[in-house]
């Protein structure tokens, strides 16, 4: 079942993914990237499965530079989790959603 992703942006990154009570999947992504379109059903899911456990977010990295060179995102899909304002992992490429579920495991309680 998917779940609610939440729009990324310069602006509302710090409040969604920094100060969140829960762990957060973020999708760095761009609209031209072929892999990129092969993950995010999988974050959908996700989030829905995971739903209270685990927020979502997609950034787009061609609206939203900022993030993306703060993290030092240079290859895309990148996904990283984010606990208590820390990255915690880091998924890149587009990887089967046992992996990135694996991931996600080791951190939502």
């Amino acid at each position: 079942m998917a779940g609610d992703v939440v729009e990324l942006t310069d602006q509302n990154f710090k409040t969604e993914v920094l100060e969140s009570d829960v762990p957060t999947l973020v999708d760095f992504w761009a609209v031209w990237c072929g892999p990129c379109k092969q993950v995010a059903p999988l974050v959908e899911e996700l989030a829905g499965d995971y739903q209270g456990k685990l927020k979502c977010g997609k950034l787009n990295v061609d609206h939203h530079q900022q993030i993306a060179q703060q993290y030092g995102i240079r290859s895309i899909p990148t996904l990283l989790i984010f606990k208590d304002g820390q990255v915690v992992s880091q998924v890149i490429g587009a990887v089967p959603r046992s992996k990135l579920e694996g991931e996600v495991q080791k951190h939502v309680a």
